[in-house]
């Protein structure tokens, strides 16, 4: 399987990324790929990929819009509807490659973006098999757990105060991605998510930016994947959720795992959120492998 870059229209955001295929295949399977919270493509979405192409999987890999390698305006804001408009995108460009049967697309997302395809695979029947890793199901349930019930308050001051400042032509404003202390501002306030990103994006990833919009966060606490579970069959559905997860706690995504439709199938990794990426991978990467080449290969 050769790697190469490719750059495709997202209805006049230009998206950049990796294509891997075998180009004297002929037509084969592909999944499309992006990652979850602010993280760039560099943050081990090569090594799910190379596990995908190994097994005969085509694999199209982007960076979010506004993030790394791909265009968008402001930078480092996390729309999730925009995002998940953007798979949309990238199946239809995925779709006008000659290495790719159009009948046989699937998508892969992690945490943030784990949701993201589980609204894609409900609203879009082009998808055909959908992998969601450790995915957040909620918003508003998982603000409520990251966030200590006497901050809520603060953080909606500060969402009324930015949409004000916007509205008078301001620049939106920033927030850290992740921090040292678990009590101070930050998008994801977990001792685990500070040790993955900092770590991460300095040995990986040196492209990574610890910044968001705080409307970022506003939205993300609008967001509600789960809803979507019911609508995603007749596709078939895996869903992979970490035993020990702080960040998107694991008994949210079990809870809504009830709600989606036959064919579907629940794994419960060891470990924590961030586990899937690195010590975790080999489980967390052959399921996926194992559930597309299932039910794209054929």
């Amino acid at each position: 399987m050769a790697r190469r870059d490719i750059a495709f229209d997202a209805e006049g955001v230009t998206l950049r990324g990796w294509f891997y295929a075998d180009e004297q295949a002929g037509p084969r399977p592909a999944v499309i790929m992006a990652h979850g919270f602010s993280a760039v493509k560099e943050m081990y979405l090569d090594s799910f990929a190379e596990v995908f192409a190994a097994a005969g999987l085509n694999v199209l890999v982007y960076d979010n819009r506004c993030f790394g390698a791909s265009d968008g305006e402001p930078r480092q804001e996390i729309d999730p509807w925009a995002q998940v408009r953007d798979y949309r995108h990238a199946i239809s460009y995925a779709s006008t490659l000659p290495e790719v049967d159009p009948a046989r697309i699937g998508v892969w997302g992690s945490s943030y973006s784990g949701g993201h395809v589980l609204v894609a695979a409900a609203i879009d029947r082009r998808v055909k098999a959908v992998v969601s890793q450790v995915p957040l199901v909620s918003g508003h349930d998982n603000f409520r757990v990251l966030v200590r019930a006497d901050f809520i308050a603060g953080f909606r001051q500060q969402f009324d105060a930015d949409r004000l400042a916007r509205f008078r032509g301001e620049p939106p404003a920033m927030v850290p991605v992740v921090d040292k202390d678990p009590l101070a501002p930050s998008a994801l306030p977990t001792p685990d998510s500070w040790e993955w990103f900092s770590e991460t994006g300095n040995t990986r990833a040196p492209a990574w930016r610890n910044e968001v919009t705080l409307r970022s966060v506003e939205m993300f606490t609008e967001y509600e994947p789960r809803t979507y579970l019911p609508y995603i069959s007749p596709t078939p559905l895996l869903l992979l959720v970490a035993e020990g997860d702080h960040l998107v706690p694991s008994e949210l995504a079990i809870a809504a795992f009830d709600g989606a439709h036959q064919p579907k199938e629940l794994v419960i990794l060891p470990g924590g959120h961030f586990d899937a990426y690195v010590k975790g991978f080999d489980a967390a990467s052959s399921h996926a492998r194992d559930w597309f080449t299932r039910h794209l290969a054929t």
